[in-house]
Parts: C-alpha cells; structure tokens; sequence
C-alpha cells in the first residue's frame, strides 16, 4: 500500500538558492530542526512497482530518480511498503554512487503491509530498510499512517530512540490529523507532516498548514500532481494497465471515485484545461504551474513529484526555479476553488 492510497513541512522565512547544471532551485528548511530541502523532491511510490502496473525497465527508473537529483531534487521519498520493499532497493542503487549528495526518506507501516508499530518492530523495520537502501542511515524516517491497534505513544518513543542512536537523522509522520501530531509532540518533537495536498485536494491548507507553521512542523506535500491528472498528459481517453489502481480495475481504493471516476475524471479535467493556458502564458509546463502552486502556500516546505520516466523528472524540476506573482496565484485559486 503506497503513500498516495492510504496514505512532511514549515515553510522557512529564508530560502537559499541550489545550483544544479546552471538552475536556481529553491530551498527551505524542513521544519525548525530539519534539513535544508529542495521545494520538489522525487517520489519513488511508483518505482515499487506495483499499483501502477509492472515496471518495464528498471534502469529508466534508476534514471529518472538520477535526472531528478541531476537537475536539483535534492531527496528522495520512498517506504518499505512500496513494492514489498523494491522501491527502496531501486532508490539504493540509484544514489549508491552519490548519497553524499542525496537525502533519503522512508517510512514504516502498520501490520499487516507493514513491518509494524509495536517498538521491537519499528526498529526491525528500519534495520530492514537501511539494507535495502545500502546506507547507515536515513535523513527523515516516517510513520507512513496511522494503526489504531497501537498506541502512537509507544511508537513514537521508538522512533525518538532511533533518532538518539543515529539511525535517522529526523522523524515524521503521514497521513494524520491535528489530535495525532499532538500526541507526538508531548514525546519528541515532529520534524515533518507528509500529507496528500494538491490543487485538487486543499483539505489541509486553511487550518492545519498554519498551525503546523507556528510549531515549526514541516510539510511535505505527496501527489501534488493528483496522480499525474496535473501533468496536463492525461486525458478523457488515457488507458491505463490493468494493475494501474487509476484504471478502477484493481486495488479498490477510493482515490479512484474521487479523481478517476469518469464523471469526476472528465470535471478535473476540465479545470486542467484552464490551467494549460496559464502555463502556456508563463512559458512553462502544467506540471510545474501545479507543484509551484503547492510549494506557494503558507506553511508548505516542499512538494514530493515522482515519475518513472526521466523527461518527466525534469519537466518537475522546473518547479524549483518557477516565479509566480500574486495575480497568477490568485487566478489559478478561482479556477479550482
């Protein structure tokens, strides 16, 4: 189960400028405690493999996660769920010869996809993970969302523990509400929030972004794009693999009636449209309109775009450099408010 079916964040008052291959691309500090991050960073939730259909070349994976770092993308986000653990492997040989230039986050989840939240096991689970990755440690490991079954105290004291031992450099979580973050921040404080935030799903920016502002919680937006509707690339007519959850053929999840129903695929798409336009204006790419969107909302520390196509990768990237004036923004607000 990935990030995006089930399932970090403060905006800095400064930012610093990146120069990757002649780009300027912007970076903030991952909450008051945090790294300093690229505003898009590289997603590996479809390297793993499996709700997105097979993959067919693992190379072009592997060169895609490279183009991203390439062109500025300074991280990389994966979890030991996606692909039973490939995604990992994959994100493992992809920085085997540069992780003094890349940050990598992952995450733990709860039983039975995951290894599990009872503490023996998040530590097991780490340990698993940094073998797969090929490294002693991480920059940012997660709770990938939360187990009722298991108080959050007890696993979040655990993951305090592997902080203190170096195993992880900050600690975060996913997929959680206000009353969760709470908890956690009466034990140790939480480096990141990674929830889904898009253009198409603002559920988090009235209340919960300027919250976790004001305690120096970062945010980490996962499918900025809508799973890939932002891209401008996917249309009424767009067929996707029988394993590809968007195809509503497999994984019975409820993104599907809410972005890809058809009805409600074809609405989408029609505010896409609007969107191109102003991309067209601005000489830019629809990809990179949406995610500079996100990465413009108070609160927001940076935006997680994954791909397995290395163009694609670098169409994101663009993000990172894009200058968007207040007009601007407030135009794309009328078209998907």
């Amino acid at each position: 189960m990935g990030t995006g079916c089930v399932p970090i964040g403060h905006q800095a008052d400064q930012t610093e400028p990146h120069d990757s291959l002649g780009v300027q691309v912007e970076t903030r500090r991952l909450g008051n405690n945090g790294p300093e991050i690229s505003v898009v960073g590289f997603g590996a939730w479809e390297a793993g493999g499996d709700m997105w259909g097979p993959n067919q070349d693992e190379g072009q994976i592997i060169a895609a996660m490279n183009s991203g770092i390439d062109a500025g993308m300074n991280w990389i986000d994966t979890a030991e769920v996606y692909g039973s653990g490939r995604s990992e492997e994959l994100v493992g040989k992809a920085v085997r010869s540069r992780r003094d230039e890349v940050l990598i986050f992952t995450k733990v989840g709860p039983r039975p996809a995951g290894t599990g939240f009872r503490a023996p096991q998040v530590r097991q689970a780490i340990e698993r993970s940094l073998s797969r990755l090929g490294t002693d440690r991480v920059d940012l490991y997660q709770l990938h969302w939360p187990d009722p079954k298991v108080p959050v105290e007890e696993t979040w004291q655990a993951m305090a523990e592997l902080q203190d031992a170096g195993l992880t450099r900050s600690i975060g979580v996913s997929n959680v509400d206000r009353g969760l973050i709470e908890r956690c921040l009466a034990i140790r404080h939480v480096d990141s929030v990674q929830n889904r935030f898009s253009l198409l799903d603002q559920e988090d920016r009235a209340e919960l972004l300027p919250w976790l502002e004001q305690r120096g919680v970062g945010f980490l937006a996962y499918s900025p794009l809508a799973y890939g509707l932002l891209t401008g690339a996917i249309t009424m007519e767009t067929e996707f693999h029988e394993e590809d959850w968007r195809g509503g053929r497999s994984w019975n999840t409820p993104s599907y009636e809410q972005f890809f129903a058809p009805q409600v695929r074809q609405r989408h798409l029609r505010k896409v449209e609007q969107l191109r336009a102003i991309a067209e204006r601005l000489r830019t790419n629809v990809a990179a309109l949406a995610l500079r969107w996100v990465v413009e909302q108070g609160g927001v520390t940076a935006a997680i775009a994954g791909s397995r196509n290395p163009e694609h990768t670098k169409a994101n990237a663009v993000a990172g450099d894009l200058k968007l004036d207040g007009g601007t923004l407030d135009e794309i607000d009328r078209i998907f408010s």
